[in-house]
């Protein structure tokens, strides 16, 4: 099963879209799109997800948090612990990072993109 992580209102997160289902359908794969704005994911499923994250790479939980929304200032973040972090993407799913692409127990914070392709291939 490959899923994205998606905000259809983000131009990079649309962009890592059109690779995944291309990908998708070369390989005959499953693909569930998730608007995690419309369906949030729960504080297990994002600890899952930053355990995924952390697997390939050093992505911390920080590194899974949009640091550049008004919000992220407004909930005073700057210095919050990785269980506060991952309450607060749990309450605010509108400051996850995107897009996300999991695929066989690995994830990606595809930004850029382009960084799909190695990740898709090596999955």
């Amino acid at each position: 099963m490959l899923i994205i992580y998606h905000n259809p209102r983000c131009s990079k997160s649309r962009g890592a879209l059109e690779q995944v289902q291309q990908f998708a359908t070369q390989n005959q794969l499953d693909l569930n799109i998730v608007d995690y704005q419309k369906t949030p994911l729960d504080l297990m499923q994002l600890t899952e997800l930053h355990q995924l994250l952390q697997a390939d790479t050093t992505c911390s939980v920080r590194d899974m948090v949009r640091d550049n929304e008004a919000l992220f200032d407004t909930l005073s973040l700057q210095q919050a612990d990785d269980d506060s972090l991952l309450q607060a993407l749990a309450a605010h799913p509108q400051l996850l990072q995107r897009p996300i692409v999991r695929f066989n127990n690995r994830a990606l914070i595809a930004r850029p993109p382009e960084l799909l392709d190695n990740f898709l291939q090596m999955s």
